[in-house]
């Protein structure tokens, strides 16, 4: 496994870490979709909801749970218990597959591709960011899709600051979009 041959010992020498369990690692994935209040207001809404939850669930791998709203927004018409999206999580094998698909497949797919933003990171070290378009992944098919819809990833991992999680997912091949100001600084 390249996590445990290549990684790991990078990320040893890199964060200055002896013990091999205090390495940083990729716990879980998360990919998630908001549907909105429409997604349970009967005919094409319904519809709607099981054609997104069809496409996740080839783009993941495993039937997405389906999220329900927590509190009624009056504003957005949304009433508690309303399903508004779908949610996946990825662990062991299929977040593994799904990383190496999304940075070798999907990520080469996206127009005008510069990388991701390397400021996604939260204190713990989670990084998150989103596709606008299901499309990028090539296990859906582009000529069945009559809506565009967009996705949020969510890469938790064991780091205990932002760096070291940037450092991991840079050890896995992760496309960190690179600013001319960074280039001309250093």
């Amino acid at each position: 496994m390249k996590y445990r041959q290549e990684i790991v010992p990078a990320l040893q020498a890199k964060l200055g870490v002896k013990n091999i369990y205090a390495v940083p690692k990729l716990e879980k994935i998360v990919i998630s979709m908001g549907v909105g209040r429409f997604a349970t207001e009967g005919g094409e809404g319904k519809a709607k909801m099981e054609k997104v939850e069809k496409e996740l669930s080839v783009i993941a791998g495993q039937k997405p749970l389906r999220c329900k709203a927590k509190k009624s927004v009056a504003n957005y018409k949304v009433r508690e218990g309303q399903e508004t999206g779908l949610k996946v999580t990825l662990r062991g094998t299929r977040m593994y597959e799904f990383l190496d698909r999304m940075i070798t497949l999907a990520f080469p797919r996206v127009k005008d591709f510069r990388g991701v933003n390397p400021n996604g990171f939260d204190k713990d070290g989670n990084y998150n960011f989103g596709f606008t378009e299901q499309t990028v992944f090539p296990e859906v098919d582009g000529a069945t899709v009559t809506f565009q819809q967009g996705m949020n990833v969510t890469m938790v991992t064991s780091a205990k600051k932002a760096e070291d999680g940037r450092e991991l997912l840079k050890q896995f091949g992760f496309p960190f979009r690179t600013d001319e100001k960074d280039k001309a600084m250093g």
